[in-house]
């Protein structure tokens, strides 16, 4: 299985980028990535997955093709949600499984929380659970005793006119820090450079800051969610040398799902890049072809 090279889509909500892979007919797995990737992520992972899947990983408003939107309002996970419902809509889709890694990860919980019944099964990959506040809180409590020196980018991030100012012309650079310096093992060219070329697409440091800009607004959403159970099956895969999203994270999560797996791999954050044959295996035992 491979992705198609990106397509453009018509929704209601804008103009989005999106790739496909594997069996047309098939069960839909709606794959979304992170920062400050792309649907490109997926790839490496696609080509290891069971057949019956069929794939569809979108661009995020902001990122990768997808139309750069100005206004952090568009950026509010709740927001970024409706625009991926929005091409499942257009693909004429109804009930999908979902993945989802890094800030891809919350999105899918967001869809999950907006449109339960659509969703059969969720896999969440190096993020929060947003409905885990007891965990969630356990991890702040550890970055205030430890002065959270890894979070800087996310300061950074938040600033205003700062990103605008300063990552225009430094894409290599501010990529290569993340991507590049942050992996047990070395990360894929091709990959990289792909990512490269998207955050050079004009308007990129604004919209993916608003990423992070948006996070406080969405926090006090989560802060309401402390009863939620989520219904569908769910699967959390952990690349356990991961120095943002800490082992806390996954504390109490048992009492967020109905039905939870755990799975960890030898990797950081971007596990699906650094192994993605094993994350496949994890998915090929979870989802439902």
């Amino acid at each position: 299985m491979s992705l198609s090279p990106a397509r453009s889509i018509d929704t209601e909500r804008g103009r989005f980028t999106w790739r496909e892979g594997g069996d047309p007919a098939g069960t839909p797995v709606v794959m979304i990535h992170g920062w400050p990737e792309s649907s490109w992520c997926w790839a490496p992972v696609s080509d290891h997955l069971k057949p019956g899947l069929r794939v569809i990983a979108p661009d995020l408003r902001g990122l990768g093709d997808s139309e750069r939107t100005e206004g952090a309002e568009h950026y509010r996970k709740q927001n970024l949600a409706q625009d991926v419902i929005a091409v499942m809509d257009a693909l004429g889709i109804e009930h999908f499984q979902l993945v989802g890694h890094d800030w891809g990860g919350v999105v899918a919980q967001e869809m999950a929380l907006a449109e339960p019944e659509r969703v059969q099964r969720m896999v969440i990959l190096n993020i929060a659970i947003i409905n885990n506040l007891r965990g969630n809180q356990e991890v702040i409590e550890k970055v205030r005793g430890s002065g959270g020196a890894q979070y800087w980018y996310q300061h950074f991030m938040q600033t205003k006119g700062l990103p605008e100012a300063m990552i225009p012309g430094a894409e290599t650079e501010w990529l290569g820090y993340f991507l590049k310096l942050a992996n047990r093992e070395p990360f894929p060219e091709e990959a990289f450079n792909e990512y490269v070329r998207t955050f050079r697409i004009p308007g990129t440091p604004h919209t993916s800051a608003n990423y992070y800009r948006t996070f406080h607004d969405d926090a006090k959403r989560w802060a309401t969610l402390a009863d939620h159970v989520w219904p569908m099956p769910g699967l959390y895969i952990y690349g356990n040398q991961d120095h943002v999203i800490l082992p806390e994270y996954l504390n109490h999560i048992e009492e967020c799902f109905k039905s939870i797996r755990v799975r960890e791999v030898e990797a950081g954050h971007f596990l699906q890049e650094e192994q993605p044959e094993a994350v496949a295996e994890h998915l090929n035992g979870f989802l439902a072809p």
